[in-house]
């Protein structure tokens, strides 16, 4: 006879009574078991009598704000949090810190109508829950800023974006999910001022697209910004998909651009790393590099098979550095990785094989 699973435990804390009541009714109705905090002193108390798999913290809260929190916790006793945070405003920033100090995803509430919303978002809501359970955790320390270095003496200066940028011959094409922020954050500090054009996926909300490309941008050699339609891929561009819409590559003559487009949710998300990935394959072929991080799930993995049978050369993260191998060991599963690397030697062989 098959033992019954435990159910996950999850501690949900927020301030609102309707996003609380929400939270329970849509993770309960899942097999989740739920927990309930007002605030992060009361989630304390909770925890020192049960710990749960995974908390979804909300960010602004009395006595303690979540931000707080969350940095005691991952110093302290590592769980996978999910941040629930507004759509807009101070939110997205703080949402976006949250993701640098160790929470592991990010889940979107407005100001007013949040039951509705909550409810309509459900089924987003409970593959991060769960993709947050499968999450490695970690003692958080502070992170020191990347400083781009010419040798043991000599700094680089942050690059000033030319009037006119050189074609880029390879195209590179990546996709994330859970962990990802972090993880395309080491990957795109590493790339030099000329690094080949690159285009993104990582699955997260609307809204907090744009401001995440900023935030990359700051601190990256080479530029970091969401995508528009008609943007170019061009040397020392990285461009991200908007939440909520498709990015796809597409060429003419020796240009590569990149189209933002509607469409239904493919693999369950929009945007699709799948989508990315096949455009690539058609549009480069053996002139793209296609790299499959941290996530949850197996969108990209029937893409990066095709980007490997277009003559494409490709890569996925290695276990040991993934928060979740899911996506990259569905894409192994699959046949379209070529190299298998831990997340530190991925930009030197983007750059290998890209020059």
């Amino acid at each position: 006879m098959t033992p019954t699973p435990t159910p996950l435990r999850v501690l949900v804390v927020d301030d609102s009574a309707v996003v609380r009541q929400a939270l329970t009714q849509i993770l309960g109705s899942v097999g989740m078991q739920v927990v309930t905090a007002s605030d992060p002193i009361i989630a304390m108390d909770k925890m020192r009598r049960e710990t749960p798999d995974v908390v979804v913290l909300d960010i602004e809260m009395p006595r303690m704000d979540g931000l707080t929190f969350l940095q005691k916790l991952m110093a302290e006793q590592p769980l996978p949090v999910v941040v629930c945070s507004g759509l807009a405003g101070p939110g997205t920033e703080v949402a976006l810190h949250a993701l640098e100090e160790g929470a592991v995803d990010v889940v979107t509430k407005p100001r007013l109508g949040v039951k509705g919303f909550l409810e309509d978002s459900a089924r987003r809501l409970v593959t991060v829950v769960r993709a947050a359970a499968e999450a490695r955790v970690r003692v958080r320390r502070p992170r020191v800023p990347a400083v781009p270095r010419l040798d043991a003496g000599a700094v680089v200066p942050k690059r000033a974006p030319p009037v006119i940028r050189e074609t880029t011959h390879k195209v590179v094409v990546v996709g994330a999910s859970t962990g990802g922020t972090e993880a395309l954050r080491e990957l795109l500090e590493a790339m030099p001022p000329d690094a080949p054009g690159i285009a993104i996926v990582q699955h997260m909300p609307e809204v907090f697209t744009a401001q995440f490309a900023k935030r990359l941008d700051q601190t990256c050699r080479i530029e970091v910004k969401e995508a528009q339609t008609n943007d170019r891929l061009v040397s020392g561009r990285a461009l991200i998909a908007p939440g909520n819409r498709h990015l796809v590559v597409r060429r003419s003559g020796a240009h590569y651009f990149a189209d933002v487009v509607d469409g239904p949710p493919v693999s369950l998300h929009r945007p699709s790393v799948n989508v990315l990935f096949r455009s690539a394959a058609q549009a480069a072929g053996s002139n793209a590099v296609g790299v499959i991080l941290t996530g949850m799930g197996d969108d990209g993995a029937e893409g990066l098979a095709e980007l490997r049978k277009a003559g494409a050369r490709t890569i996925a993260q290695d276990e040991a550095t993934c928060v979740v191998f899911g996506m990259p060991k569905e894409a192994i599963a699959a046949g379209g990785v070529e190299e298998v690397l831990p997340l530190g030697r991925i930009a030197l062989q983007v750059l290998k094989w890209a020059r």
